[in-house]
């Protein structure tokens, strides 16, 4: 399908079209260097057929080859794995000619990435090098016979940083042949590594070139990713090594048109109820119908396993009645399935003989598929980087094709579709983490006292702070001092204390009360709210009612039951200043950045209909849940507030300032707004007046308020303008209503938030041309 015709026959809901020109490729011949056998496997039908290196390549290459760690930062379909795949099988290869061998050990690989999908696929391109590599991956699934071949065998060992932590750190006396030998340790998808996970995964790294120091290894790092803010910066931080960044993408593209689109107001637009608009999901269904009728080859990504149902059923529906025979050309692709499954989609897209698919991120990562002639996001990714990501997943053979985002009823997606230069041509947004936050650094202390003795030297390796948490954990009695170093002292494992993923402990199991069957899991975190006695759960298409939900055993049992209704958790959040380390004032308003605690307890949940009215609430009896994070706030003196708002107002507007900043800090970080939380109130007990707080949502923060502080002019008035902008009365998921509000979204008064958000950017600096 020709993209102008499916955006003219929806012109009323296409805010903004963007062509992105086609652009020619610059090459360069292969270097001498590479062994003839790892340059066959490239040049034949099975490695691709590279004859000839993109610039790029070639300059990634050169600076590997000069022993610097590099980071290969070009877009999506440039070759990138290219860089890292031949100077590892080329180690290999002399390795096992019986030259250039690593000190007295044969040469390794480890290949580290963010999911056992995306290493799993990188397995799958490795097998054209069967004859140079044995190659296996390492993670959660491998049997212990495969397990036990990869650590005495394999010389390309794919795994993940979960692994690496938990399994193959702290037996790292089992790993010997494969640490001591590294020569190189390719970090994949390094964009994904931010937030208190991208903190982690920092420590991880430092631990991995300790142990590898103490076999005699110094392995070259190179990272890769098609998305990242300042790449050099990012890997140095991320490593803790100098890193050399190669940008200039030299592959060659084809034209592109990229469409943002909002789906149109349904309902009572015009009455006193909120008007809301027709959902993203029923939109896209009606786009992927109109593209495999066409015979256009889609890419559906969707947010949610129930979204990707639902979008992938719509279409189906859609073809049944349109061409009955389509109606197989359209599948669903989600975690959740047998492998097998899986691989059959990936096939079939692969092939030609699936012609849509709408899927959850499970496919976002780590599956090259090409020939794609369009891609459908629903819903804003999170990120610039996370939309490049998903867009750049067509045209990937050459040929032109489609991007379409489809903005969900959401303060972030509304403002992005009227506001196209926030998104497209942007530079992506700063990869926000922080290395020195002592609820991550303090663990992996521990982990690395237990693989081995702690020293002074290797204080300075674990950034500014190590000593002070060392001191910590001394006079906590986890680590005792001795001549050697600091030894852990405990009988547990230390690994076990770091949570990467930041799940907040142990998922709570969902188990079936007739049967006895595990039915699923939900995070600790969220377990509160969604799993409470008397919730409503939905698996796979399954409704069930909660019977009991035991708080400490982490246990949910459910029966399988359809009420007839929703459940909504209701939430009271208390927050206390701790210290104010940071202040930046604006006349009367003044913007801070700190410690605090925040208290949460769920204590009620609402029985709802599907038309959304409300049955009844019922009371819950749960424990309060204290979080000390980090938070940005900011500030109003009783007189600026007075002189703006009447008394009654104030709470209403407050509240609905805080959600719109929530909604729209993703703008300027990397974060999601479920990766952050608010509080506001006409008076706060510590400031003495007016307060709006936005905070982390992980111990001891994430830096995503710091990054709000630092940009917080600009994020205000960004706030203020998607509140004035949105065509509702008054107040609606698109600017001031919150999916996560504890207090089922009242009071919100959308007028006074621009009124407040005004008085408090009255005295605020304008941000330059070029703010980030």
């Amino acid at each position: 399908m020709d993209p102008a015709d499916l955006l003219t026959r929806y012109g009323d809901r296409v805010t903004h079209v963007q062509r992105v020109p086609a652009r020619d490729a610059v090459v360069e011949p292969w270097p001498d260097w590479v062994d003839p056998r790892v340059r066959a496997v490239f040049e034949g039908p099975s490695g691709g057929g590279v004859t000839e290196l993109w610039a790029h390549q070639a300059e990634g290459l050169r600076l590997v080859r000069d022993g610097r760690h590099v980071v290969i930062s070009t877009g999506t379909a440039s070759g990138k794995s290219l860089v890292f795949q031949v100077p590892a099988l080329d180690a290999l290869a002399a390795g096992r000619a019986g030259s250039g061998l690593h000190g007295h050990r044969a040469p390794t690989v480890l290949y580290l990435a963010p999911t056992k999908a995306l290493a799993a696929d990188q397995l799958r391109r490795l097998a054209p090098a069967a004859s140079l590599a044995r190659a296996a991956t390492v993670d959660g699934d491998n049997s212990r016979e495969e397990r036990a071949w990869a650590r005495d065998h394999a010389d390309y060992v794919l795994t993940n940083p979960d692994t690496l932590h938990h399994s193959m750190l702290p037996g790292h006396d089992r790993w010997t042949r494969l640490l001591g030998g590294l020569r190189y340790v390719v970090v994949d998808e390094c964009h994904h590594y931010r937030g208190v996970f991208g903190a982690h995964v920092a420590h991880v790294l430092r631990r991995l070139r300790r142990v590898c120091a103490h076999y005699g290894a110094d392995p070259v790092f190179v990272l890769s990713s098609a998305t990242v803010a300042e790449p050099a910066a990012f890997a140095s931080r991320l490593t803790g090594l100098d890193v050399a960044a190669v940008t200039d993408d030299a592959s060659p593209h084809a034209a592109r048109t990229i469409a943002l689109w909002e789906p149109p107001l349904v309902g009572a637009a015009h009455s006193s109820q909120a008007p809301t608009r027709r959902p993203a999901t029923t939109e896209a269904a009606e786009i992927l119908t109109d593209l495999v009728v066409a015979g256009t080859r889609t890419l559906v990504f969707v947010r949610s396993r129930r979204g990707a149902e639902s979008v992938s059923a719509g279409a189906q529906r859609r073809l049944d009645e349109v061409d009955p025979s389509l109606k197989g050309s359209v599948a669903t692709y989600r975690g959740g399935y047998l492998p097998e499954e899986r691989r059959e989609l990936e096939q079939r897209l692969r092939d030609g003989s699936l012609l849509g698919l709408a899927s959850t991120n499970a496919l976002e990562l780590g599956i090259d598929v090409a020939g794609l002639d369009a891609v459908v996001s629903v819903g804003f990714p999170g990120t610039r980087a996370a939309l490049q990501q998903q867009l750049g997943r067509a045209g990937r053979a050459g040929q032109e094709s489609l991007g379409v985002l489809v903005a969900r009823d959401d303060p972030l997606d509304t403002y992005l579709v009227h506001h196209p230069e926030a998104l497209l041509g942007a530079p992506v947004e700063a990869s926000v983490f922080d290395p020195d936050n002592p609820y991550v650094l303090g663990p992996h202390l521990a982990a690395a006292a237990h693989e081995l003795p702690l020293t002074e030297t290797d204080l300075e390796l674990f950034g500014p702070r190590a000593a002070e948490g060392v001191a910590a954990l001394e006079e906590a009695g986890w680590l005792r001092r001795r001549a050697a170093g600091w030894y852990w002292t405990r009988r547990d494992r230390a690994s076990d204390l770091a949570d990467l993923r930041s799940s907040g402990g142990s998922p709570v199991q969902i188990v079936d009360s007739g049967t006895g069957r595990l039915i699923g899991t939900v995070d600790a975190g969220s377990a509160d709210a969604t799993v409470h006695d008397g919730a409503v759960y939905v698996h796979q298409g399954e409704v069930h009612v909660v019977q009991e939900y035991d708080v400490e055993d982490g246990v949910a049992v459910v029966r399988p039951d359809d009420p007839g209704y929703t459940t909504m958790a209701r939430s009271t959040t208390e927050i206390t200043v701790v210290e104010s380390q940071r202040t930046q004032r604006w006349g009367a308003a003044a913007i801070h950045l700190g410690t605090v605690d925040v208290v949460n307890q769920v204590v009620s949940y609402s029985r709802r209909t599907p038309q959304g009215t409300t049955l009844g609430e019922d009371p819950l009896d749960l424990p309060a849940r204290t979080l000390r994070t980090t938070a940005v706030w900011w500030t109003l003196e009783p007189g600026a507030v007075v002189d703006a708002l009447a008394p009654v107002d104030v709470p209403g507007s407050a509240h609905a300032a805080e959600h719109a900043a929530i909604g729209l800090l993703p703008l300027l970080a990397t974060c999601d707004r479920w990766d952050i939380g608010g509080v506001s109130t006409a008076i706060h007990a510590d400031t003495g007046t007016l307060t709006v707080f936005v905070y982390d949502g992980y111990p001891g923060g994430a830096g995503f308020a710091e990054r709000g502080y630092e940009v917080a002019a600009r994020w205000l008035r960004v706030t203020r303008d998607a509140i004035e902008a949105c065509e509702c009365p008054s107040g609606c998921p698109s600017c001031i209503q919150s999916p996560k509000c504890g207090n089922g979204n009242e009071p919100l008064d959308k007028a006074g938030a621009v009124l407040l958000l005004d008085a408090l950017l009255e005295g605020a600096p304008m941000p330059s041309a070029t703010a980030p």
